[in-house]
């Protein structure tokens, strides 16, 4: 196999993280939360009890709006590979100059009613549109690319790695109990009051502005690239051969656009499961945070896992997880034993936050195997390309999320005037949101089953990428 070999290389091959650094990279991702997990925890509620706009057309909205994606992804992660390292590094400018109107964006998201008081039908849909359009197309897509691509350059170390995957998902569950308990108590009270709502919500997303923005900068002041890489001018075609020639990148999207297909879906109707079938919008709180918990019970383990059984076998298995709570969502009493819901957030948290660690983990190793086979490394291409997968996983969540509560019965026009829902709706909604989660699962282990990039292979990869670079060195 031919490969490129660079003549210039900078920095060193990473090595051991500090605290410091982890913390750095975990608020990243709690501030990423603020807007992304709470679009897709909380925006079709929004949309369908405060705005009055039906589950189906949010969830084609989210669909729609993920082919967009398919663009801004691509640019965003060329425009990084393309853009010469400076003071900040290769990734930080990019933070540092879209994280604000990423955080303005998404408060107006949730302000259409404070804005447009008597907003509704085509109207209320085109703001919608727009607004998540800014936010998820255009700002999401270049700050987290920027902040997922920046993983591989901090270490290359399999172990560290790891590390660096669980604390980001510590700061995104972190953000997601913030987000339960801010919102859900909002949620609670204002349920039969929709304007009352609005108006709680434009408060709250306003202070998100202020508190995102902190965390951004504590992101871009703690973290710092430290990965030997080679300096040569990536072009668009070298960007284009990432897809073509990496084929655990290929396998690992595929992977992921399923699994986050089920695991958004059950997100979207989590509020709902709360509301309508544990009949307590107080729960939705408690189930967020049962299902945090899972994320702490197996988070501490991900190391252990990586270094015993590899990264492919701890997905199956953790894959494997998550039909259990599947099982237990769609055929448990909760509506007469509603204390279950937690069991089956709890264990669905396991499944699901053991799985998205090792995701982030994976996605890192096809930097390696990529510039292993071309001889460049093009973390933005590839982080860009399994962001957008990941992306598409989360909209046909999204909008299958949707779909299953209009075949569930669930009316927005009600439930936007404070209305009750038809009798059998909360058991249909219960019934759909497992189905999903187990279904999308089952295919996300199957294809993982085939993932080839073994731990062995890795480390064969790296070994030989370190032998190139240091004979690149000495010419």
């Amino acid at each position: 196999m031919q490969v490129t070999t660079s003549t210039t290389t900078r920095a060193s091959t990473g090595g051991k993280l500090t605290l410091r650094n982890y913390l750095g990279y975990a608020a990243g991702d709690a501030a990423n939360g603020l807007s992304w997990s709470m679009a897709g925890m909380f925006l079709t509620l929004y949309y369908t009890n405060v705005v009055g706009i039906e589950g189906a057309v949010i969830g084609t909205m989210l669909l729609v709006v993920r082919f967009v994606d398919a663009f801004t992804d691509l640019l965003a992660g060329r425009a990084i590979d393309a853009k010469k390292p400076g003071r900040l590094g290769k990734f930080r400018p990019f933070i540092l100059w879209f994280s604000l109107p990423l955080m303005l964006t998404n408060m107006a998201i949730y302000s259409a009613k404070w804005f447009f008081p008597e907003i509704s039908g085509t109207a209320a849909v085109v703001y919608m549109y727009v607004t998540y359009l800014l936010m998820a197309s255009v700002f999401m897509t270049l700050v987290n690319i920027a902040y997922g691509a920046m993983a591989p350059s901090l270490t290359q170390d399999p172990a560290e790695r790891s590390k660096l995957s669980a604390f980001r998902m510590y700061g995104a569950a972190i953000a997601v109990l913030v987000l339960a308990f801010v919102i859900s108590p909002q949620i609670k009270a204002y349920l039969e009051d929709p304007a009352a709502l609005q108006r709680s919500l434009f408060i709250t997303t306003g202070a998100f502005v202020l508190v995102g923005m902190a965390l951004y900068l504590f992101l871009v002041f703690n973290t710092k690239e430290k990965v030997l890489r080679p300096m040569d001018t990536v072009t668009l075609r070298d960007s284009l051969r990432t897809f073509t020639t990496n084929g655990p990148l290929r396998w690992l999207s595929l992977g992921s656009v399923l699994y986050l297909a089920g695991t958004t879906a059950f997100s979207t109707l989590g509020s709902y499961i709360a509301i309508y079938v544990q009949q307590d919008a107080g729960y939705i709180a408690w189930n967020i945070l049962a299902q945090t918990a899972g994320l702490f019970a197996v988070g501490p383990f991900i190391p252990l896992i990586v270094r015993t059984i590899g990264k492919r076998t701890g997905y199956l298995i953790l894959g494997g997880t998550t039909l259990v709570a599947a099982a237990l969502l769609a055929f448990g009493p909760l509506s007469t034993v509603p204390a279950l819901g937690l069991v089956a957030f709890f264990v669905a948290g396991i499944g699901i936050y053991g799985v998205n660690t090792l995701m982030w983990a994976l996605e890192a190793d096809t930097v390696e195997y990529g510039e292993w086979r071309t001889g460049l490394r093009t973390e933005g291409t590839t982080y860009a390309g399994f962001s957008f997968t990941r992306k598409m996983g989360q909209a046909f969540g999204g909008f299958v999320g949707g779909l299953a509560l209009t075949w569930a019965g669930f009316s927005a026009q009600q439930a936007s005037t404070g209305g009750q829902q038809a009798a059998g709706v909360g058991v249909s909604i219960q019934l759909w949101a497992g189905l999903i989660l187990g279904a999308f699962s089952i295919l996300s282990v199957a294809v993982m089953f085939f993932y080839p990039l073994t731990e062995a292979k890795f480390r064969e990869i790296t070994a030989e990428i370190a032998v190139r670079r240091a004979a690149a060195e000495q010419s």
